[in-house]
């Protein structure tokens, strides 16, 4: 297969695996997926909806959120790890959110990384699940299919999101990050992977990562 057979070949692979595409992060509405999504760098979404809930019962909102002590915020996430930093974080996002934005998330990259503890790729999460504006996240699971499937020299994540944005419709986008997450976790893992049950990989990888499994 050439390039855009392959591409061809995940869409509508991953189109017939996932018709409807469930969000890994519980969340009811955009701060709470901004919170959500910072407790999961470095932590499973698992985790991470086991703790959700306990904070949010505390505070759900940035007014209350703010009420809380940091130390308070570190007790409750430290489970997720890294909670001196995600706490820190939570809490100065909060103060910023009610300072300069009357207390609602910022719908713009910009404005999303110049809060405290937020990168591109929380930013770009809340903007494609929040508001439905175009965006490619990549996280471990598609930066290791993107270099399974021979779409990107798999360098770093930065040249994977580029490519990734490059090859699919700009329109598929926000469906398609969540579809590759989903199958990577179900088919194409890092660890424990059957190449038997990984379809896509089968058809299209690349010859340097089958021949580690054949």
């Amino acid at each position: 297969m050439n390039k855009q057979e392959r591409v061809t070949f995940v869409i509508n692979t991953l189109k017939e695996l996932y018709p409807t595409i469930p969000i890994p992060l519980d969340h009811k509405d955009p701060y709470t997926l901004l919170i959500a999504v910072l407790l999961s760098a470095q932590c499973t979404d698992v985790r991470v909806n086991q703790i959700t809930p306990l904070l949010f019962a505390k505070a759900d909102n940035p007014y209350d959120m703010v009420k809380l002590s940091v130390e308070e915020i570190k007790a409750i996430i430290r489970p997720c790890g890294l909670s001196p930093m995600k706490s820190k974080g939570i809490f100065g996002l909060s103060q910023i959110l009610i300072e300069k934005h009357n207390g609602q998330v910022p719908q713009s990259f910009e404005a999303l990384e110049e809060l405290p503890a937020v990168g591109h790729k929380t930013a770009s999460v809340v903007m494609s699940q929040a508001f439905g504006v175009p965006a490619f996240p990549v996280d471990t699971h598609i930066h290791r299919l993107m270099y399974r499937w021979n779409l990107t020299n798999g360098k770093n994540v930065v040249q994977t999101e580029k490519d990734a944005k490059r090859i699919f419709p700009e329109e598929l986008w926000n469906e398609l990050h969540l579809q590759i997450i989903w199958y990577g976790r179900e088919y194409s893992p890092a660890r424990g992977w059957n190449l038997d049950k990984d379809i896509i990989t089968k058809t299209i990888g690349r010859k340097s990562v089958l021949n580690k499994v054949l």
